[in-house]
């Protein structure tokens, strides 16, 4: 039984980017499916396919081989939720990397919250 589901993506895509793989599968779930929507939309994978259960998910990187993130880390975990207010969104590597939220209002990054002026669970950080 997996505790954190979302973690555990989070880990199969550094993991691949590590390794150098083309694609990652990861199994589905709305959750994993809008985060890694919000990184596709944010360049830092190229696409996401879903097939049945499961979604594939295409890295993506630069002309040496170098995966697009530098890192990618979970900050709200089952045992220690964190939550923060609009006021109190973190700026990630001043303002290069992203922080994904879920909200109210659904998943979104941290800019897209700042301009909605919506706070709520701190998913994850990539930068």
């Amino acid at each position: 039984m997996m505790t954190d589901p979302l973690s555990d993506m989070l880990a199969r895509i550094r993991n691949a980017a590590q390794s150098r793989h083309e694609t990652t599968e990861i199994p589905l779930s709305k959750i994993k499916l809008g985060v890694a929507e919000l990184l596709k939309d944010e360049g830092y994978i190229s696409d996401v396919k879903v097939d049945g259960r499961t979604m594939t998910v295409t890295l993506k990187y630069g002309r040496d081989r170098s995966a697009a993130f530098i890192g990618i880390r979970r900050r709200s975990r089952p045992g220690r939720r964190l939550y923060v207010g609009v006021d109190s969104l973190p700026k990630i590597q001043n303002g290069f990397g992203i922080a994904i939220l879920s909200t109210s209002h659904g998943i979104m990054t941290d800019r897209s919250a700042r301009e909605k002026r919506v706070g709520g669970e701190l998913l994850c950080e990539v930068w």
